[in-house]
């Protein structure tokens, strides 16, 4: 083996590496790649869904790159490092979107280092390296990983300014866990709350926001938690919902679409998120409260079950086209919540009241003793008022 290079005023490490050792490295790039990965996820559970679930072989394909291109500047110090430098960025990115601080990817890239250098000191031994070719190799390998590591948080702060958040997310990825659903203990949840600096509460409320919603961060009160890098971005709202944080949820929202969950305890801060993003595709005003809409929430909570209810309580008029059965429709659900007589049901549809009249005739037809049978009456007012909100269901197949 070559002694190490030494370039006059050069200071970077891979100088001191012979080229020489970049055949050597090589052929155990596979087997590296798969004990890289394998101690990462056995020491950051986290990352288990990165290296094994779907987008795995993305990863792992970053992952070589990156340790190709080490071995490439291992054998020509001047080799091209655009390829990795984009992948890098990418990866810090990736932990900005996720909701994540560097730290778990820095960690990743800390252990990915130790498992080469474990790697090359087998490797020596089977080569006869010497102790100061394996010195060189390391301080070079160390190098290497803080510009990796550099390059990354480049590419986190990039999508954090992007996202208009602060570098350090411990909050968003607070706010995951607590919506996690998991169960986690309240004494696990006080230990990250107070790595985040927020005190933990009793109770919360959440609230959804339409895609693409930019809230007005400098009014924002600055104990909200809140995550608009998710495909559905929401807020979380501590303590009781006081109509002065109502004041200032309202300005800080102004211009988006958002609607606003039951205030719940801690522990079921993912109903309250569940119960906003039911309500809020059908929200016409900036700001809509689950509290005053209950009812509404009850009859969407089963869309499927709904369409059949449609089809059994309301299928005598199945057959009329839509036009027709949209008015009796209007004509049944007004005369079943108010009971009033054909003037008033007249003037509160806009027709005449001989139109009224005539409807009420088709109806009593078509539904028989349906509409005297208190069980189906209600049913059908339920439907009818459930309807009123999301449209008739899409056509039985």
């Amino acid at each position: 083996m070559a002694t190490p290079r030494r370039a006059p005023g050069s200071s970077s490490p891979l100088d001191q590496v012979p080229r020489e050792l970049a055949a050597v490295m090589r052929p155990e790039l596979p087997g590296l790649l798969k004990e890289m990965a394998a101690e990462i996820v056995a020491t950051i559970p986290e990352y288990r869904e990165l290296l094994e679930g779907p987008a795995a072989r993305v990863i792992r394909v970053g992952i070589e790159q990156n340790i190709a291109t080490f071995v490439d500047q291992v054998a020509a110090p001047t080799a091209t490092t655009s390829l990795r430098d984009e992948i890098c960025r990418r990866f810090g990115r990736h932990e900005a979107l996720e909701g994540r601080s560097l730290d778990m990817l820095q960690d990743a890239y800390r252990i990915g280092c130790q498992v080469a250098l474990r790697r090359v000191r087998a490797v020596g031994r089977r080569h006869n390296l010497s102790a100061t070719v394996l010195m060189a190799f390391a301080d070079a390998l160390f190098a290497y990983m803080g510009e990796i590591a550099e390059l990354s948080r480049e590419g986190y702060l990039q999508a954090m300014a992007e996202l208009g958040e602060e570098p350090d997310n411990r909050r968003r990825r607070l706010l995951r866990r607590i919506l996690s659903g998991t169960g986690a203990a309240r004494t696990a949840l006080a230990e990250l709350a107070d790595h985040a600096a927020w005190p933990l509460p009793d109770h919360v409320t959440l609230v959804a926001l339409a895609p693409g919603s930019r809230p007005h961060r400098g009014v924002l009160d600055r104990d909200v938690l809140l995550d608009l890098s998710d495909r559905e971005p929401h807020l979380l709202l501590p303590g009781p919902l006081t109509p002065a944080r109502r004041e200032g949820l309202t300005a800080a929202l102004a211009g988006c679409r958002a609607a606003v969950g039951l205030t719940t305890p801690l522990a079921e801060a993912a109903d309250s998120l569940r119960w906003a993003r039911r309500l809020l595709p059908y929200t016409t005003g900036p700001l809509t409260y689950c509290q005053d809409h209950l009812v509404h929430l009850w009859l969407l909570s089963d869309p499927a079950l709904l369409h059949q209810l449609d089809r059994h309580y309301l299928a005598p008029l199945a057959a009329l086209t839509p036009t027709r059965r949209s008015r009796l429709l209007d004509t049944l659900r007004a005369w079943l919540t108010t009971r009033a007589s054909a003037p008033d049901l007249a003037e509160q549809l806009g027709v005449h009241p001989q139109t009224v009249r005539y409807r009420l005739r088709v109806l009593d037809r078509a539904f028989g003793e349906r509409l005297a049978d208190p069980e189906s009456r209600f049913a059908t007012e339920i439907v009818l008022r459930a309807t009123a909100l999301t449209g008739p269901p899409p056509p039985a197949r």
